[in-house]
């Protein structure tokens, strides 16, 4: 079997749209936007041309795609968190996280900075949505119960605590400064704070 069949082998309609997705998801991040196009991305899925039209749309409709993807706390989020002290639940939240963020490397950075399509509307409702998901998500994993009357400053708190992440992040894997458990150690004990002072002390609870 040489190193190309696999490529080639047949695969179910959802199978094709994500290998199609990686490869995107993976050039979007190698290159900038522009540098990019719909003939890179179906080479590298090894597919004709006519197939990332008929799964995706236009180049920039599978751009905001990986974006949209990429920047939004999937809702695994939910499964991974056990009971236990809440100190031990963030652990393993954060973890995960870093974990998922190791795995989408230049992805992330890319989508966490979005400057490929510069000042976009689209783009930034798109980040607007996947903050204030990923922050109910965040909520929802840890089991933080927010009453109706705060829970858009709750989540307005874990939006900004976000910003921390995406800091922390660059911090790691772009520039080298800070090490995994350092950011690990930073987002963890901000996060437990943020639950057990910032929110009783902004509800008054």
């Amino acid at each position: 079997m040489t190193d190309s069949e696999p490529r080639w082998r047949r695969l179910e309609p959802d199978e094709r749209r994500e290998q199609i997705f990686a490869c995107a998801a993976r050039l979007f991040g190698e290159r900038p936007y522009a540098d990019v196009s719909t003939s890179d991305i179906a080479t590298a899925a090894g597919v004709a041309r006519g197939l990332i039209n008929h799964y995706f749309g236009t180049k920039r409709e599978l751009y905001l795609a990986v974006l949209r993807r990429t920047v939004t706390l999937p809702q695994a989020t939910l499964d991974i968190v056990t009971d236990g002290p809440l100190e031990e639940r963030v652990r393993v939240a954060v973890d995960w996280f870093l974990t998922l963020v190791t795995r989408q490397g230049k992805t992330w950075l890319v989508a966490t900075a979005p400057d490929g399509l510069g000042s976009d509307p689209e783009v930034e409702a798109i980040l607007v949505e996947a903050e204030r998901r990923s922050a109910a998500r965040v909520l929802e994993a840890l089991g933080v119960k927010v009453d109706s009357v705060h829970a858009e400053t709750c989540n307005a708190l874990v939006r900004a605590y976000g910003g921390m992440v995406k800091a922390a992040g660059r911090e790691w894997l772009l520039r080298g400064d800070l090490d995994r458990d350092q950011v690990h150690t930073l987002l963890s004990r901000a996060l437990v704070t943020l639950i057990e002072d910032v929110f009783p002390a902004i509800s008054g609870t």
